[in-house]
């Protein structure tokens, strides 16, 4: 267990079964958030991919009216992907076009 959580709990004089499901829940993803470690180029572009794949898959209901969300969505992942892996130029040239989007 996280030692942040631990002494969460130990100041609150509260132990883990005690929780009910919900608290659980909160606290297995605090947990799981703190044991995870420093965010890399790696877990940025897993993060993107999923986001990605969410996406993708919200684009197969017809009924969904946030389409031109997604669409926005889905290119912002696709660019943020594409910067960390790009070559120096194209990274240039992208970053360019980002902070274009930006102003």
């Amino acid at each position: 267990m996280n030692y942040l959580l631990t002494k969460l709990l130990t100041k609150r004089k509260i132990t883990k079964e005690q929780l009910d499901e919900t608290e659980r829940k909160d606290f297995d993803r605090w947990e799981r958030i703190l044991s995870e470690g420093e965010v890399t180029v790696e877990s940025i572009g897993n993060f993107c991919k999923a986001q990605i794949g969410a996406i993708e898959a919200k684009w197969k209901n017809f009924e969904n009216v946030n389409k031109p969300e997604l669409v926005i969505a889905h290119t912002i992942y696709q660019t943020i992907l594409g910067a960390l892996t790009a070559n120096k130029v194209e990274r240039e040239s992208l970053e360019r076009y980002l902070n274009n989007l930006i102003k």
